[in-house]
């Protein structure tokens, strides 16, 4: 929520991001192959596996004991040769190590469809540096490299400092990362000490940009000093006005086009669950690529931690529905588990991406100077919006395999709340910008979830939707001051509709805990849009097959919801119920008033939609945001 106007106060930043690069390395890093997590929480699997025998491993090497073997054909393990090929000017890449002792090391190789085959192997029976080089020749489509350690009858091998490295370019670019918060100081230090306690990652920052919007500040902590201390002068504390993540984020690219013309800015979200390597992975990948592309990391969730959000995504402009999965990506996939044939699910064909998640993004300030700086649309939907600006610019977005965060889980946040109004809005502004914009299909689009929200008796919602729509009519001035007035409005708003609170499972309003059964849902209508006009119909008449009860999330469609008077419906963070009320007036209320707002949106929208065109080198340019950040 907005907090209180504060002074930017910013750190001086390196000398060295004035533009100078960095000393050019005999070869660069893409990756470390590690052995073990950053925390606990994570298993160690993700980066190795022992397939036989028994090995003991640190984050940094293995001991493997004799007749075992370890893999890295895993997340965190594999190197991504398709990506390689691609998108880069890279067509060789190498393993360096460490090896003592005796054994083997292999190189292997998958191609499009997960079939093996060896490219480099290497009997190792001696203490020192081992290197191993495989082609990047035939992977356009798909496929990955890792590598293998064997030892046999009385072999004992140990294995360290395990790096993919390739040719340098002539000049290496710096990265500086753009850290934004609001009031999750503990969460945002916790990142900063991740990155300070990995000395070789944070050799590959230049700046770290903190941009601070909140009322509890990181620097109210004592940790912080101590975090200050270890960063030095490659941290820039800033403190500014709370306008949302798309102005924390674009903070640090305002900064870092000061520093320098050529440089490479990492988008990262402060409540994550750092691997610091993906700094080095994103890193170098930028600075190898053909030509300038957006390259984002990937989001693991944080309450299951090996499960993958997406291995890439898309949005549905005109369906104003972002994080559609990509074809052939990964989803929600249990990265130790199996797909629905049994083999172990592994990214292998080189799926497209029609934009990154910011939770880990890096941007070329190349782009920036082509396409502007992001809207001033305060949050959702600022990511999808300039990845498609940028790609119909000709700057692809390309999303790293095995380059990622821990962010929480999406499922856990209730679609139910106040950030739903930017997400509407947001959506319909992109949606303007970068598609044709057939103001017809939208509004059956908004037309259905709002019909949906009535059955459910989510009243608030439904009028979140409406004040969303209403506001994109306003034009391109809704955005002029970022949008923190709209939050403490949407905030108003919802307060007037009791099914927006969240209540104790053991204390909803008015009912008694033996009123409200857990009454599961049937099966799934077979004819949807019938059963639809006949909800409709007896929650016009007031018939309703159930008076009160309580509902899972799991069973909260509307067909099921719509037959209660009185439901309280689990929330999706699982810390509470909603309690839906019929209201006949208030329905039909929000149902005229939509069917209004939606006639006006079908007979005004694309004249709005050139005004946001019209609008946007004015929004997106520094001067615009200068004045926003008060500077």
């Amino acid at each position: 929520m907005p907090g209180k106007t504060a002074p930017a106060r910013t750190s001086t930043p390196r000398a060295r991001s004035n533009g100078r690069a960095p000393e050019k390395p005999a070869q660069l890093v893409t990756q470390r192959a590690l052995f073990g997590g950053p925390s606990p929480l994570v298993s160690d699997d993700l980066y190795a596996q022992v397939t036989s025998g028994t090995a003991k491993r640190s984050r940094d090497g293995v001991t493997v004991e004799p007749s075992s073997a370890v893999s890295m054909n895993t997340y965190f393990g594999r190197f991504p040769a398709s990506y390689w090929q691609r998108w880069t000017v890279v067509r060789e890449v190498t393993v360096e190590l460490v090896a003592s002792g005796t054994g083997r090391l292999t190189v292997h190789a998958s191609d499009y469809e997960g079939v093996s085959r060896t490219v480099a192997s290497s009997v190792v029976a001696a203490d020192g540096p081992v290197t191993l080089s495989a082609k990047l020749d035939r992977f356009i489509d798909g496929g990955a490299l890792w590598l293998d350690i064997e030892t046999g009858v009385g072999e004992t091998l140990t294995v360290s400092q395990v790096r993919w490295t390739v040719a340098p370019p002539e000049t290496l670019r710096p990265t500086a990362v753009v850290i934004c918060t609001c009031n999750r100081a503990d969460d945002c230090l916790n990142t900063l000490e991740a990155l300070a306690a990995d000395p070789e990652a944070l050799a590959v920052v230049d700046t770290i940009y903190v941009a601070d919007q909140g009322t509890d500040t990181v620097d109210s902590r004592p940790k912080f000093a101590e975090v200050s201390k270890k960063l030095g002068k490659k941290l820039a504390y800033i403190q500014q006005p709370n306008l949302g993540g798309a102005a924390g984020f674009t903070r640090g690219l305002f900064e870092a086009a000061k520093q320098s013309d050529h440089a490479n800015v990492l988008f990262m979200d402060d409540d994550v669950l750092l691997e610091p390597d993906i700094a080095i992975r994103l890193t170098a990948f930028a600075n190898r690529t053909a030509h300038p592309v957006i390259v984002g990391g990937q989001m693991l969730n944080l309450l299951h931690p090996n499960n993958l959000h997406v291995g890439a995504e898309y949005a549905d402009l005109e369906g104003l529905a972002a994080g559609r999965v990509s074809e052939g990506a990964l989803s929600n996939a249990d990265l130790l588990g199996v797909d629905a044939s049994g083999k172990p699910n592994r990214q292998e064909r080189r799926v497209e991406a029609g934009y990154n998640g910011w939770w880990s993004c890096l941007i070329p300030t190349e782009i920036v100077q082509a396409v502007g700086y992001p809207l001033p649309v305060f949050f959702q939907w600022d990511d999808a919006e300039y990845g498609y600006r940028a790609k119909a610019a000709g700057f692809a977005t390309v999303t790293l395999p095995g380059a990622a965060v821990w962010h929480a889980d999406f499922m856990w946040k209730d679609w139910d709340d106040w950030h739903r109004y930017f997400n509407l809005r947001n959506s319909m502004i992109t949606a303007a910008l970068h598609s044709p914009f057939n103001t017809k299909r939208v509004a059956r689009v908004i037309a259905a979830q709002l019909t949906r929200y009535l059955l459910s008796m989510q009243y608030g919602l439904a009028a979140t939707m409406l004040k969303a729509v209403e506001d994109f009519l306003v034009g391109p001035s809704i955005l002029q001051d970022g949008g923190a007035a709209v939050v403490a409005e949407i905030r108003a708003l919802r307060a007037q509709y009791p099914d927006t609170f969240r209540h104790s499972p053991a204390d909803v309003p008015e009912l008694q805990n033996g009123e409200l059964p857990l009454i599961p849902a049937g099966p799934s209508p077979k004819n949807k849009p019938v059963r639809l006009l006949q909800q409709v119909a007896n929650q016009l008449l007031g018939k309703h097959s159930l008076d009160r009860g309580a509902v899972s999330l799991e069973d909260a469609t509307w067909w099921h919801v719509s037959r209660f008077a009185n439901v309280a419906v689990t929330d999706a963070s699982q810390e509470g119920v909603r309690l839906r009320k019929y209201d006949r007036d208030l329905m039909l209320k929000l149902g005229k008033q939509s069917a209004a707002v939606l006639k006006r949106f079908i007979a005004e929208g694309n004249a709005i939609q050139h005004q946001y065109k019209a609008a946007m080198p004015e929004l997106t340019s520094r001067e615009n945001w200068a004045r926003l950040y008060q500077l």
